[in-house]
């Protein structure tokens, strides 16, 4: 799993975060390499070692700091020595303490092994070890679009790693908005279809049934427009705000045109009935809307 997290964070990690979009990707159940020493009590003791002994040797040994440095007119240079040890088996015979004229080395009173820095950590998927990356997108990216862009990367990066390792999708949050989307959709669909039905199946005219189908459309495109506007996006929030306010809107103007053809079946001309009409109840309509709305305010600060 060292190997696998090395490639995740080093290769996998970095390419997924030069997408457009992408804020950061964060790593879960990480197995970062590290040289892990686990100390023989009884050995250490035989020999009288403690752990701090054993602890300042091995610091000590795999000391990473420079040795010096050179300067001359033009450039400095700073002098490392490559000591720092990168195998368990570079560890065995490491010289910890003397005793009586012979080394007291690290594998004598130590079982060394190669593994992972927090063993206590780890991530599965369908029931195997597993690393999992997880990509987050920049506040005002949108969040399809970044989910697009990752998967249509998906062949290259699978192209490009190890046979030994797969690369699988865990969690995809646009698949919920895809599916709001949809539902949304789908329920405009069947109020205009069910507004045609009942207003036709009642007033029995095809012009008076063109009225409330055309209030649907041009109400959403105004409000689309008004959120491109002032930079808002679509999310579960705003599609449950439409489906509400679809319903506010059909309401409306069932009772409006109503009222109005109430008026021209009693004689009244077209126009002179659409003013009559709308002054009668325009303000029980605004009051109705507006109670309606401020029911749904608490809704904002949640």
């Amino acid at each position: 799993m060292t190997d696998v997290d090395e490639y995740a964070e080093d290769v996998l990690a970095p390419q997924i975060s030069q997408i457009l979009g992408v804020a950061q990707v964060s790593v879960f159940g990480q197995q970062k390499r590290a040289i892990r020493i686990e100390t023989d009590p009884r050995q250490a003791a035989s020999r009288n070692l403690s752990l701090a002994d054993i602890s300042a040797a091995v610091a000590a040994a795999d000391s990473n700091a420079p040795i010096g440095s050179l300067n001359g007119k033009n450039r400095n240079l700073t002098l490392n020595s490559p000591s720092q040890l990168t195998k368990a088996n570079d560890y065995r015979p490491l010289v910890v303490a003397w005793q009586n004229g012979k080394p007291v080395r690290l594998g004598d009173v130590a079982m060394i092994r190669e593994g992972a820095q927090d063993e206590n950590t780890a991530s599965w998927f369908n029931d195997q070890r597993a690393i999992i990356l997880a990509v987050f997108r920049q506040p005002d990216a949108n969040t399809i679009d970044v989910v697009d862009q990752v998967r249509a990367n998906l062949d290259t990066y699978r192209k490009q790693m190890p046979s030994a390792i797969s690369l699988d999708v865990t969690n995809d949050r646009s698949v919920s908005i895809r599916n709001a989307v949809s539902d949304v959709e789908f329920t405009l669909m069947l109020a205009a279809c069910l507004v045609i039905l009942v207003i036709f199946a009642f007033l029995k005219s095809v012009r008076a049934t063109l009225i409330p189908v055309l209030a649907l459309p041009v109400s959403l495109i105004a409000t689309c427009a008004i959120m491109a506007v002032l930079g808002y996006s679509i999310d579960n929030m705003s599609l449950l705000a439409i489906t509400l306010a679809t319903g506010f809107v059909v309401d409306d103007a069932i009772v409006m045109l109503e009222n109005i053809v109430r008026h021209i079946e009693a004689g009244q001309k077209p126009f002179a009935a659409a003013i009559e009409g709308a002054r009668e109840i325009g303000f029980t309509i605004l009051s109705m809307t507006v109670s309606l709305v401020a029911v749904f305010i608490p809704v904002l600060f949640m």
